[in-house]
């Protein structure tokens, strides 16, 4: 029975469909560390400015919330404080996020 069912084409397209899937996640967990910037001060918690290839617009200011608080946009970039350090690589993950790197004193 199984063997006849993995033969359908039906069965061909959803392996291909679920290998995909998993490549590209794979590909978001590899990639999340690469956009992470180097130079963060000490603490559990940090600052940051995400930087995307376009402005943000609600739906990543929503998504950044769930991990910290936004306190504000520039061009293509949304700052948000109090972010778990452990939380980073997390943040990084969407393809949408180019960099996180350290929010510069005062901004």
């Amino acid at each position: 029975m199984w063997r006849d069912a993995l033969k359908s084409r039906k069965a061909h397209v959803l392996i291909a469909l679920v290998v995909t899937y998993l490549a590209w996640q794979l590909w978001l967990t590899v990639a999340a560390p690469r956009k992470i910037a180097a130079g963060f001060p000490s603490g559990e918690r940090v600052n940051i400015l995400v930087t995307l290839p376009f402005p943000p617009e609600r739906f990543h200011v929503q998504q950044f919330q769930s991990f910290g608080r936004v306190s504000g946009t520039q061009e293509n970039a949304v700052e948000v404080r109090g972010v778990k350090r452990t939380d980073l690589a997390s943040l990084a993950r969407p393809y949408w996020v180019r960099r996180v790197e350290p929010l510069p004193p005062g901004g």
